[in-house]
């Protein structure tokens, strides 16, 4: 009997479009910096120096990390609360603290709304990744609706 094993809810949420897409041009963008550094400097080109080179590095350097920042997007859900890494914030949140999710219209990410009024956007749900994000968003939506159901009134 070939049984599918039932999805874990708590697995860690992901781009995958996007992420594929940061690493492929961080990676790509950062061996042109380098072989333009070495190649520079062997033209004609006027005045290049080595500590040009450095620096044309060192901003390939910069660049990669700013585009590894996208490719860490993650939401990491547990039975207490849910942790989003955004490029920037990294926020926890508590079950009790969210009253719905949002994944619709123009948005180009999930959003939880929180009961504070405030709203965290999700970007590890990304518009971008089609059907797959869909079922993330119903996913995410699942485990709010779950955790408020088991809420005390």
């Amino acid at each position: 009997m070939n049984v599918a094993a039932k999805p874990d809810p708590y697995a860690v949420f992901r781009p995958r479009r996007g992420r594929q897409y940061a690493l492929g041009f961080a990676v790509a963008q950062l061996a042109v910096f380098v072989v333009l550094a070495f190649v520079l400097p062997l033209s004609d080109f006027g005045g290049w120096a080595v500590s040009d080179s450095v620096m044309l590095v060192a901003l390939g350097l910069l660049i990669g990390w700013a585009l590894s920042r996208f490719a860490a997007l993650r939401a990491t859900p547990s039975p207490v609360g849910i942790v989003v890494r955004n490029i920037v914030v990294t926020t926890t949140v508590e079950w009790s603290q969210v009253v719905g999710v949002r994944f619709s219209g123009g948005d180009p990410w999930a959003y939880l709304d929180l009961a504070s009024g405030d709203d965290l956007a999700v970007m590890a749900i990304q518009k971008s990744d089609g059907p797959f994000a869909r079922s993330e968003a119903g996913r995410l939506a699942a485990l709010a609706q779950a955790h408020r159901d088991r809420r005390p009134a």
